[in-house]
């Protein structure tokens, strides 16, 4: 067994640059809308981590997210926060890059990152879990791993939001909730 990253990561996690399999992995988000949850993903986003042999807690991970991707299964709705919230004419992407990494225990770690949105840069962390690794149907080496967050809105610059009648109430929570759930396999890429 390695000491990747300092958690319970076995031999098989070999250093090197390891990218997301999409159709295996998912980013989404939930958020408070009046007295419900709205859930949403992204379909369009790419990942690579890469794995330090020699100094694991310095692996690095960078994600990318087509903000215009975004699905909630509400058309026009989605087509409503392309524009007024995300504004993706002018900021199409969002992103995540690390900048360290802490352990927790042997599986959990904090992957800690500058998360990107409207072109404001907010220091973030991220509460990650190592699920695994194995073989895929091909042979080919996969892992996986969830991490999770909670943003301030307000930080990033959307303050879209619409005020209730009334009182201090307004219909979107400030607060967003960011899961990734990723699958990754061993790049080709040297």
């Amino acid at each position: 067994m390695t000491q990747a990253l300092a958690i319970n990561v076995p031999a098989e996690v070999t250093p090197g640059q390891w990218e997301v399999d999409p159709m295996h992995s998912e980013i989404s988000f939930t958020i408070r809308h009046l007295m419900s949850k709205v859930r949403g993903r992204f379909d369009e986003y790419t990942s690579k981590v890469v794995i330090d042999g020699s100094e694991p807690l310095s692996s690095t991970v960078e994600v990318e997210i087509a903000m215009a991707s975004i699905n909630t299964n509400n058309e026009m709705r989605d087509n409503h926060v392309r524009g007024d919230a995300f504004n993706v004419e002018k900021y199409p992407t969002m992103t995540f890059r690390s900048t360290g990494i802490r352990t927790i225990d042997d599986e959990e770690f904090w992957l800690d990152g500058e998360l990107t949105i409207l072109g404001n840069a907010r220091p973030v962390s991220l509460k990650a879990e190592f699920l695994g690794v194995g073989s895929g149907l091909h042979g080919e080496t996969r892992i996986g791993f969830s991490a999770k967050t909670a943003i301030s809105r307000k930080e990033f610059g959307m303050d879209f939001n619409i005020p209730l009648p009334g009182g201090d109430k307004v219909v979107l929570s400030d607060e967003v909730k960011i899961a990734l759930d990723l699958q990754l396999v061993k790049s080709e890429i040297a």
